[in-house]
């Protein structure tokens, strides 16, 4: 199995991410304190270069307001080699 840092579903899953939290109008920095985390740990996440676990995607879900579900399903669509399926 190859790495999945920085693969296609993943720079799609973290820019999906990074759309979100835009539109809903929070800030790195909000989304961090929201979280109990720090602001770098949501700079890693969106700089491609933290993986974001299952446990963490869903508090990541609820917090900026997306449904988990539909974001999967979008980077479902996303091949391993990086085409649209």
């Amino acid at each position: 199995m190859q790495k999945t840092l920085r693969s296609p579903r993943h720079v799609r899953l973290v820019q999906l991410i990074i759309d979100e939290r835009k539109a809903s109008g929070l800030s790195q920095a909000d989304l961090a304190k929201a979280i109990s985390r720090y602001q770098s740990v949501v700079a890693a996440i969106e700089s491609g270069g933290r993986r974001v676990d299952v446990v963490e995607f869903l508090d990541l879900a609820e917090t900026i307001g997306f449904d988990p579900h539909e974001m999967l399903r979008k980077v479902a669509k996303i091949s391993r080699t990086g085409s649209d399926n």
